[in-house]
C-alpha cells in the first residue's frame, strides 16, 4: 500500500480534486478525481506506453495511477494524427524487427508479444476500426479520428478505474524510495510511495506537447546512464544559393530514391528553404548523424529515375534535342518537371549537363551536400534515452528495482511508416507484463 503526501506544510494548499481537461474539440471529461491514497502503481507519462502499460495493468487487477504533467494526455499522440494517424504497418514480423536497427533482437519480442495485429484488435475494441494505405500503413478508417480514438482510450481507463492526474509533474525520487511530484496548478510538491512504477517520460522532440527529456537529468542524478538525444527522422541541411532558396522556395520531386553511405529509401523528397525533408531523409537519419559524427559535411546522392535501367535513361537521352530547353527536353523525355534543371544547374556544372552521357550520370547521382541535421525540437522522434545496459529483459532498471521504463525514453529509433507507434506501444504493453510478473514475485 502506498500514500501521498506533501512535502512542503508552508506550500499553498490546492483543491482536493483535479479535474482532467480535454481541448475543445473534444467535450468528454474524464471526471473529477480526488488525491489518491494508495496505489499499486504508478505511471509516469500520458503517451501511449504509459496509457497502455496503465491499461494492462489495471486488467490484470492491479491498482494504477496514472500522473502526467501536461493539462492532457497524449498531447504528441494527437500531433502524431496530424500527419495521416499511422497506427503500424502490415509489414511482417521478421520485417519488421530489422526497422529498429541496433535493437532488432529485442523488439522482435516486443512485437511478438504485442504485435502490428494486437494493435489493431486493441483499437477495434475501442470501436476504432483500420484498414491498410499504402507501403503497408494501417490507419484509422476516415470517419475516426485520433481524438476520438484518445477519447475511447481514456473511457477506457476510467472503466478500469484507473487514476488520471493531469498536470502533475514528476520531479525525481525521494530519499526513501518515494515519487516526488508537483501540481503545476498550485506548486504544491507530495510524495507517493509504490509498489512499482513505470517511466514512460517520452524523448526530447516536440517539447510543447511534454516530450522535452528533462527526465533525463533526473536519472543521471541517481545513477543511471543515458546517452545524449539525437534528431531522428528529420530533415537536413543542404547550403542552397540564395538564387535556388528564392527560385524553388518548396518543391517535391516524386518517386525518387535517396542514399547515403550504403543505405537507400525510396518515396517524396520535398525541397526545402533550408534543405530536404520527407520519408526518405527521415530514414536515412541514422547514417546521415553517422556520417556527420566523423565529418564536416555528409553526403547524399539523388536518383531522379530510379524505375529506368542506365540503359534505358542514356536511350531516353541520346534522343535529338532539336532546340529545345533543358527544362523542356526533361520533361517530354523523362517527365521531370521544375524544379529538376534549377536544381541540376544548382549543383553541377555546366559541363555535367553538356552530353547525353553526362547528364543521364547527373540524373542518377545528383549530389546533395548536408552540413547537418534539422534542429532536435524539430525531429519526428529522437534517438537516445536510457542505456539498454540499465535495464534487464523485463525493461526494469537494475539499478532501482520495481521501476520500468517504456516508450521513446528507451535509446532506440525507427523510421516513420507506423513503426514508431508501434514500438511505443509494444514496449508498454512488455512493461505492464514486467510489472505485473515482478509484482507477483514479490507477494
Amino acid at each position: 500500500m502506498g500514500y501521498t503526501a506533501e512535502l512542503r506544510p508552508d506550500a499553498p494548499k490546492s483543491s482536493a480534486r483535479f479535474g482532467f481537461t480535454w481541448p475543445s474539440k473534444i467535450s468528454l471529461l474524464c471526471g473529477v478525481l480526488s488525491t489518491p491514497l494508495s496505489a499499486s502503481v504508478v505511471v509516469i507519462g500520458g503517451g501511449p506506453a504509459g496509457l497502455l502499460a496503465a491499461e494492462r495493468l489495471a486488467e490484470a487487477g492491479h491498482q494504477v495511477t496514472l500522473y502526467e504533467a501536461q493539462a492532457t494526455v497524449g498531447r504528441k499522440f494527437l500531433v502524431a494524427g496530424h500527419g495521416g494517424f499511422n497506427l503500424t504497418n502490415s509489414e511482417p514480423l521478421p520485417d519488421f524487427a530489422p526497422r529498429y536497427g541496433l535493437q532488432r533482437t529485442q523488439f522482435a519480442e516486443y512485437l511478438n508479444y504485442f504485435s502490428p495485429n494486437d494493435l489493431r484488435q486493441w483499437a477495434a475494441a475501442l470501436g476504432i476500426n483500420t484498414f491498410e494505405g499504402t507501403s503497408g500503413r494501417i490507419f484509422p478508417t476516415e470517419e475516426h479520428k485520433p481524438a476520438q480514438l484518445l477519447r475511447a482510450w481514456v473511457e477506457r481507463l476510467q472503466q478500469l478505474n484507473v487514476q488520471l492526474f493531469t498536470k502533475h509533474r514528476w520531479l525525481g525520487v525521494t530519499p526513501n524510495n518515494g515519487l516526488l511530484l508537483r501540481d503545476e496548478a498550485t506548486g504544491r510538491e507530495m510524495e507517493t510511495q509504490a509498489a512499482a512504477t513505470v517511466l514512460a517520460l517520452g524523448g526530447a522532440s516536440w517539447a510543447k506537447t511534454g516530450s522535452d527529456g528533462r527526465w533525463a537529468s533526473i536519472l543521471e542524478h541517481i545513477g543511471i546512464q543515458c546517452v545524449a538525444f539525437a534528431p531522428s527522422n528529420c530533415g537536413a541541411e543542404v547550403p542552397w544559393s540564395a538564387f535556388f532558396r528564392e527560385k524553388v522556395g518548396r518543391a517535391p520531386l516524386k518517386n525518387i530514391a535517396l542514399r547515403c553511405g550504403t543505405d537507400t529509401a525510396r518515396g517524396e523528397l520535398m525541397l526545402t528553404d533550408y534543405g530536404v525533408e520527407g520519408t526518405p531523409v527521415y530514414a536515412l537519419t541514422p547514417a546521415l548523424r553517422a556520417a556527420l559524427a566523423h565529418n564536416s559535411t555528409a553526403q547524399l546522392v539523388l536518383d531522379l529515375k530510379p524505375d529506368l535501367s542506365d540503359a534505358q535513361l542514356l536511350e531516353k537521352l541520346r534522343k535529338p534535342r532539336g532546340g529545345k530547353s533543358l527544362a523542356t527536353f526533361l520533361q517530354q523525355t523523362l517527365r521531370l518537371a521544375t524544379p529538376v534543371p534549377t536544381l541540376l544547374r544548382e549543383v553541377a556544372p555546366a559541363e555535367a549537363l553538356a552530353t547525353p552521357e553526362a547528364l543521364a550520370r547527373l540524373l542518377r547521382q545528383v549530389p546533395l551536400p548536408v552540413t547537418s541535421l534539422r534542429p532536435l525540437d524539430e525531429a519526428i522522434s529522437t534517438a537516445g534515452g536510457v542505456a539498454w545496459e540499465e535495464v534487464d529483459e523485463h525493461l526494469m532498471l537494475r539499478r532501482r528495482p520495481g521501476t520500468f521504463v517504456a516508450g521513446e525514453m528507451l535509446d532506440w529509433e525507427a523510421p516513420t511508416g507506423g513503426y514508431l507507434l508501434q514500438g511505443c506501444f509494444s514496449t508498454g504493453a512488455w512493461v505492464a507484463r514486467g510489472v505485473h510478473r515482478w509484482l507477483t514475485q514479490q507477494q
